[in-house]
């Protein structure tokens, strides 16, 4: 049976040598185990999931509160009047779009097909355009709180990764406007923890086969067999660039993540050319879950375009001489020749001399300098006075966001000087959603491309906070003394999202409250 030790810092796998097993009594020359070891998984499996639940079940109460408040004039606000009615688009055609004349479909299906799915429910009303998008920000809580928790090996420390993402204010409002990036976000998040567990498995994997003494049947150390987890990644990636593009460079990530963590499990284990074994054992797997089968599943998200006949573009190769790919069937070539008329768009999306009033770059984004506005209306009643204000602002919770580059830092150096994994995962998904944007500077942006971002600040900042606490070695005083600082600062995070839940939900105010939510010059 398994010991629980209390690990709520986390520490790496050196420092978790044989915490919760007895490793095999070990003969002259045989490999040694038991580095491949992390901490086992906590033991309160039941409380872990009742935890879990509970915060979902609040987050979801969050999240759907007032959902349908905060429209312009019972139409969509900002970027839903472009998905909203795409969407009901899709729904009336049967999962595909139609109109070649406009031809501003800027993005793939998926995202725009679960919206469909809540019209389909509720209705063309803003519930139904919105609920699928609360939907999918509750269930990243669900997501965010099992993934810290396997990350640090602590239930407590799990459940305050789920509040803080429930009061990040960037997640909150992405998940109540019937808008792409909190699907992609989902998506993305849902592939790390694949990726997570899928890396549990694989030194699991290899510990058996130190214990049953099969290390040495070839140079390069075992085949580690079929890998769901990391097979359920690459459905997830897919699907996230189903919704986005830039799903892309997380395949590039997560793919080059997970062979190093490979690497790093054959070294560990004991294999003589860890990097090499990697190369021929993990690399071609590797590159059929995490690149051909989310390309696969890509191309599968199309279905319904490939199934009409009046799609955007659907017989392109009938009207357009300048198709090309000529060597391939008809609506493949079509659908390249679509994706390329996309590409084209977002290419020449430039800032223009008069930029959007509310647009911003993307180092304004890590500490959410210049946040959006959604909503806005400044004449209605409700606030105790006869002229109120209503807003919906686009703005990361600030007790969050503002320690982004602190956060950043510490983790680049626990990566580099203590080669702590998890902040050098953490820092993966933090920068292939970040990073790619300053490849064109040039291009019309907004903040609200940093949602995918959010839950990995999260992460990054309750491995922080898990070192606060300290770890079942330290002293009790020591102890107390952390968890009385991480309970002020998660308590400082709630204030924090308390403050700005009017803005965040469009309720109405007054005009003295309204200036005194607008802490920054910038955010005006």
């Amino acid at each position: 049976m398994s010991v629980l030790v209390p690990n709520p810092g986390g520490r790496s796998a050196d420092e978790l040598v044989n915490v919760g097993r007895r490793p095999p009594a070990r003969q002259p020359g045989e490999s040694d185990p038991r580095p491949l070891l992390d901490v086992t998984m906590p033991t309160d499996r039941l409380r872990g999931w009742l935890v879990t639940i509970a915060i979902t079940i609040v987050s979801g109460l969050v999240r759907l509160w007032d959902l349908g408040h905060a429209t312009n004039e019972g139409t969509p606000v900002f970027d839903e009047k472009h998905y909203v009615p795409q969407a009901w688009q899709m729904l009336r055609n049967g999962g595909y779009e139609d109109n070649p004349g406009y031809e501003l479909v800027a993005h793939p299906p998926v995202g725009k097909q679960l919206i469909a799915a809540g019209e389909w429910l509720l209705g063309y009303n803003p519930w139904g355009w919105r609920i699928m998008a609360a939907l999918s920000g509750t269930l990243m809580v669900l997501l965010i709180v099992r993934i810290a928790r396997r990350m640090t090996r602590s239930t407590l420390l799990g459940a305050i990764a789920g509040v803080l993402l429930i009061c990040d204010g960037l997640s909150h409002v992405q998940s109540r406007v019937g808008m792409l990036d909190i699907f992609q976000a989902m998506f993305l998040l849902a592939a790390f923890g694949c990726l997570l567990v899928d890396r549990d498995q694989v030194r699991s994997r290899m510990w058996q086969v130190c214990v049953d003494g099969r290390l040495d049947a070839s140079k390069w150390g075992p085949r580690l067999g079929f890998r769901w987890w990391r097979f359920g990644a690459g459905l997830m990636l897919g699907l996230a660039c189903g919704v986005k593009w830039n799903g892309i460079y997380y395949i590039m990530a997560f793919g080059l993540l997970s062979v190093i963590w490979d690497a790093l499990a054959r070294r560990a284990a004991g294999v003589r050319y860890p990097w090499r074994a990697a190369l021929v054992r993990d690399t071609a797997p590797a590159l059929w879950s995490l690149v051909s089968i989310p390309l696969l599943v890509y191309f599968a998200t199309w279905a319904g375009w490939f199934a009409s006949e009046t799609a955007t573009d659907r017989h392109a190769t009938l009207v357009s001489e300048d198709v090309g790919f000529g060597f391939l069937p008809d609506p493949l070539r079509s659908l390249l020749y679509y994706q390329l008329n996309v590409l084209d768009f977002h290419t020449h999306l430039v800032t223009p001399k008069n930029p959007h009033p509310w647009e911003s770059k993307p180092w304004a984004w890590p500490m959410g300098m210049r946040p959006m506005l959604y909503y806005y209306e400044s004449v209605v009643t409700g606030c105790g006075r006869a002229s109120c204000v209503e807003a919906t602002m686009l703005i990361g919770t600030p007790a969050m966001w503002w320690l982004a580059l602190p956060v950043a830092g510490w983790a680049v150096w626990r990566a580099t000087s203590r080669m702590d994994w998890r902040y050098a995962a953490v820092l993966v998904g933090y920068g292939a959603g970040y990073l790619p944007w300053f490849t064109n500077l040039d291009r019309q942006m907004y903040y609200f491309y940093a949602t995918p971002l959010a839950p990995f600040l999260v992460l990054g900042i309750v491995l922080v906070l898990g070192e606060v606490l300290g770890t079942a070695r330290d002293h009790f005083e020591r102890r107390q003394t952390g968890l009385l600082a991480v309970a002020l600062y998660v308590g400082l995070v709630v204030a924090n999202f308390v403050w700005l839940w009017p803005i965040l939900n469009g309720e109405p105010i007054t005009q003295e409250h309204w200036q005194a939510e607008l802490w920054l010059p910038s955010w005006r």
